[in-house]
């Protein structure tokens, strides 16, 4: 399974929001052996975020859409999605009575406040979407055909990927071995290796922990195993961190 990730805001173009999301995601992805294959930014502009679903859409098994949903003016990546599809916003008595209860139960946590919330506002969906109810926050995400909108807030984005997260899944493995050889001195290996396995290996230098760190990919357990044994005879690498000081004169 290939997913590509589009993730939405102006606060994360401009850095003021780091972008933990993405990174959240690809990783839980990755464990359920699926291929994100993009990860795009994009700012709050309804129509960029049409255009990029809808493309995505098309060339991708799955599409996850995080950020920009709710009632505030910033807020336009329902009606974005809806417009990729050709879809109208809709509210549903499942989504109204939903969000109904969330603002009661926030009520009840800060009663000297008054909510003036539009619910139909927060409760849209395009029409025909299956939806998510939000039970960390307040707006409920959906899913449209091959595309899941979930929200940007951390807490409530973790918490509607795990009800949906079975809903993904690949051949996609991997597996970390560790070197304390600088890359300079293990690109023929690498080459190599991948020549004799169906295997990528990417190799990421980490001079704080002194060591490179290689990842095979791979879609079989066998040739995975078999790759991993080879360069483990071939270079001086470990399936746990190795380190040393590099110095002036260590990995690149």
């Amino acid at each position: 399974m290939e997913v590509a990730l589009i993730t939405v805001g102006d606060e994360l173009l401009s850095g003021d929001t780091v972008n933990t999301n993405a990174n959240w995601l690809a990783a839980r992805l990755a464990e359920r052996g699926v291929t994100v294959t993009r990860i795009l930014s994009v700012p709050d502009d309804r129509e960029t975020i049409a255009e990029r679903v809808a493309t995505y859409g098309d060339a991708f098994d799955r599409v996850v859409v995080t950020g920009g949903i709710g009632g505030t003016p910033d807020d336009v990546t329902m009606e974005a999605v809806a417009d990729a599809f050709g879809r109208d916003l809709a509210v549903s008595e499942l989504t109204r009575a939903d969000v109904e209860e969330r603002l009661a139960e926030i009520a009840t946590r800060i009663p000297d406040r008054d909510l003036d919330v539009d619910v139909d506002a927060e409760a849209a969906l395009p029409e025909g979407s299956r939806p998510l109810l939000n039970g960390a926050g307040l707006a409920p995400g959906c899913v449209l055909e091959n595309v899941y909108v979930l929200p940007g807030i951390p807490e409530e984005l973790k918490a509607m990927f795990d009800s949906v997260a079975d809903e993904f899944a690949g051949e996609r493995r991997s597996k970390f071995l560790y070197t304390v050889e600088p890359e300079a001195n293990i690109v023929s290996d690498l080459e190599e290796v991948m020549a004799r396995y169906d295997l990528t290996v990417g190799c990421y230098p980490d001079r704080e922990a002194g060591h490179n760190r290689l990842k095979l990919v791979g879609t079989d357990d066998g040739e995975l195993a078999a790759g991993s044994d080879w360069l483990l005879s071939r270079i001086h690498a470990s399936e746990t961190p190795v380190s040393r000081d590099w110095g002036d004169g260590g990995g690149e």
